[in-house]
């Protein structure tokens, strides 16, 4: 595995939240300093800061420390960040708890009914479910928020062949579903990804088809 390597200059960090988070928050007031000197390189590369919103953020130097925005830094090292504000967290890469893709978007093509949701006798309550083109597309929208997509895909008929690409038409993930597979957990990166999108085909007859859970398939 790689090693990635991070150079800065007196390592903190801090998140940038939205207007209102601070609230009645536990603040300490104090005086600190935009330090437009420091850089930092990724891998020996150097990186640009940037908030959600695209813009330029300045490293702030405090007390004989460094410290850099939280976000900035994730996305440099292609790490999910968030920010919980029920419990007031900052949370770096993968969560503890799955979230089905159906819970963070709505899926318009997705099926519903109870006679066209099961697999192997099992019912589960919304698909991805296409028995009638050679291959199509859906669309995922992670938004940025998690680390990985753990993508369940089972073969009707005969095997199916998946691409994952981002936006950019970047290939993040290629893999080939069989039959003989069953429910088959396709894992793939999507730190810093506001969409990913889903190619599959298959053998074009009648009795060919892609079966994608949307209830167990899921964002960590």
């Amino acid at each position: 595995m790689k090693k990635t390597i991070v150079s800065i200059v007196g390592f903190s960090m801090i998140f940038g939240a939205a207007g209102g988070v601070y609230a009645g928050a536990n603040l300490q007031e104090i005086k600190a300093y935009l330090n437009n000197d420091i850089s930092v390189k990724v891998n020996g590369k150097s990186v640009q800061l940037l908030d959600a919103q695209g813009n330029v953020v300045t490293p702030i130097t405090y007390d004989g420390s460094t410290y850099l925005p939280a976000r900035a830094i994730a996305n440099s090292l292609n790490v999910a960040v968030d920010y919980d504000a029920a419990a007031n967290s900052v949370l770096f890469g993968e969560k503890v708890e799955g979230t089905p893709v159906n819970a963070a978007q709505t899926f318009y093509q997705a099926i519903k009914d109870p006679n066209l949701t099961k697999y192997k006798n099992k019912d589960y309550g919304e698909v991805i479910k296409d028995t009638e083109n050679s291959g199509s597309n859906f669309t995922l929208e992670p938004k940025g928020k998690y680390q990985k997509l753990y993508l369940q895909v089972a073969a009707i008929g005969s095997e199916v062949a998946i691409k994952i690409q981002d936006k950019n038409s970047v290939l993040l993930k290629q893999d080939t579903v069989k039959i003989e597979d069953g429910l088959k957990t396709i894992e793939v990166n999507v730190a810093g990804l506001n969409e990913v999108t889903v190619f599959y085909s298959y053998e074009n007859n009648d009795k060919s088809g892609v079966f994608v859970p949307l209830t167990t398939s899921y964002y960590k």
